[in-house]
């Protein structure tokens, strides 16, 4: 059968609005929406049998059941929804009822068609609703990581679940005061519930002393309320890329982080105030910088990127050393691969083997000949405080073992966090680079 002879059948089949005569032929003639292919195609069939052109009201229609008359309604209340919240970009999504996706299969069966021709009810539904939502909010479909998703429930009549997805922020931190986890540190004795059992019940855990946290701050704890606050959201989730030690600071360049805030009301805070605002809450112990919107992809790269890292150490030895032997023992350290067994001051809470990597570069000088500061660019995972002492031959080569005397870090400052070969940045996981 041809186009004709199918619409026909479909015509007989019972009253059947535009939109639902066009569907099944939605992939003819790209520009036309369905309710006009079903227009044409009706008004073609009355002219060639010269009967007089009589349409059908979606309300009657056998197959969507007066929905298809319905896409301003829903988007208006999509739009109502969405008072309040800000965003760019949406998606709608459709839960149909089992009746119509059923009427939707005997549609195409009435005319001899594949269940799947043209298109079904509920993608042309999404679409017409939002394309209606789209004007009504002044924003942009997006069908991969939308700032909202809609979803209109035709089984239960004016529902719409509105979700809003994370929003996220991308910056850099230098941590300036010691013993700050980058990480809320909850206490391993109660649990983080700051309490213990005691012979008259419940008292405050003496490890903690019934804060529930090994450390009063954090970096996350100085960042992720404030970027929440800003954006109205939730819950902040902080995602580092990499940490250093609780006793190391991490200096210069910064490292780079990406604060994920839940359920944002607000998607566009200010950088720069934000930024002000939590240097200025932090009082020197922490520092942020270049706070910018970032997209998904980010946090993936930040967690997952294995970034090379710059470290400044003092060292002290536990015998006296030479300048001559300290270089020496460098030079042979220097572009070496390092075999590492999981550091015993770890072991407890990583996996135990052995790992190579990689020393890239390292200099240093003594202050006397029982101390002295290194400077190491190492690659991403090197435990530089082993490398060093050696970790009771955990760790080969070691600069303790070449120089045969103990030696020890007393204070680590990470300078650095890069990419192996690139910038850690790359432009396209920002959002709205240009505006912010």
């Amino acid at each position: 059968m041809n186009v004709t002879e199918r619409a026909r059948t479909l015509l007989s089949s019972g009253p059947i609005c535009d939109a639902c005569l066009g569907r099944p032929f939605a992939d003819r003639s790209f520009g036309l929406t369905n309710a006009q292919r079903g227009r044409a195609l009706r008004t073609t069939i009355a002219l060639e049998d010269d009967d007089p052109y009589e349409s059908t009201d979606p309300a009657d229609c056998w197959v969507c059941e007066g929905h298809c008359g319905r896409y301003d309604e829903w988007a208006e209340r999509v739009a109502e929804a969405a008072e309040g919240v800000a965003f760019d970009t949406y998606q709608v999504g459709t839960r149909v009822p089992p009746l119509i996706e059923e009427n939707d299969v005997l549609l195409r069966e009435e005319a001899d068609m594949d269940e799947d021709a043209g298109e079904l009810f509920k993608s042309a539904f999404n679409r017409e609703v939002g394309k209606r939502v789209g004007r009504l909010t002044d924003s942009e479909v997006d069908f991969d990581r939308p700032d909202v998703l809609a979803l209109l429930n035709l089984e239960r009549d004016g529902d719409v679940e509105f979700q809003v997805n994370p929003a996220f922020v991308y910056g850099r931190y230098r941590k300036l005061e010691r013993d700050i986890p980058q990480t809320e540190w909850p206490c391993r004795e109660c649990g983080g519930s700051g309490k213990q059992l005691a012979p008259d019940g419940e008292e405050d855990c003496d490890y903690c002393g019934g804060s529930g946290y090994l450390y009063d701050d954090s970096v996350e704890g100085y960042v992720a309320p404030h970027v929440e606050e800003a954006m109205d959201g939730d819950e902040a989730v902080f995602h580092g890329a990499g940490r250093e030690d609780v006793d190391a600071l991490m200096l210069e360049t910064g490292r780079p982080f990406v604060v994920e805030v839940k359920e944002p009301q607000r998607r566009e805070p200010d950088a720069e105030a934000l930024e002000a605002e939590i240097n200025d809450a932090a009082d020197g112990a922490v520092e942020v910088e270049g706070l910018r919107l970032a997209t998904h992809e980010m946090v993936e790269r930040v967690k997952e990127h294995d970034a090379s890292k710059t470290y400044r150490m003092d060292v002290e030895f536990g015998a006296p050393v030479t300048e001559a032997a300290l270089a020496e023992a460098l030079d042979d350290l220097e572009g070496t691969t390092v075999d590492q067994h999981t550091p015993q001051r770890v072991d407890h809470r990583r996996a135990s083997l052995t790992r190579t990597r990689d020393v890239y570069e390292i200099d240093g000088d003594l202050d006397d000949e029982r101390h002295g500061t290194l400077e190491l660019h190492g690659e991403g995972g090197l435990y530089v405080k082993e490398l060093v002492s050696g970790d009771d031959g955990r760790t080969e080569p070691s600069l303790a073992g070449l120089l045969g005397v103990d030696a020890e870090v007393t204070a680590l400052d990470v300078i650095a966090v890069e990419g192996e070969s690139e910038p850690f940045e790359v432009e396209e996981f920002f959002r709205n680079s240009e505006e912010n």
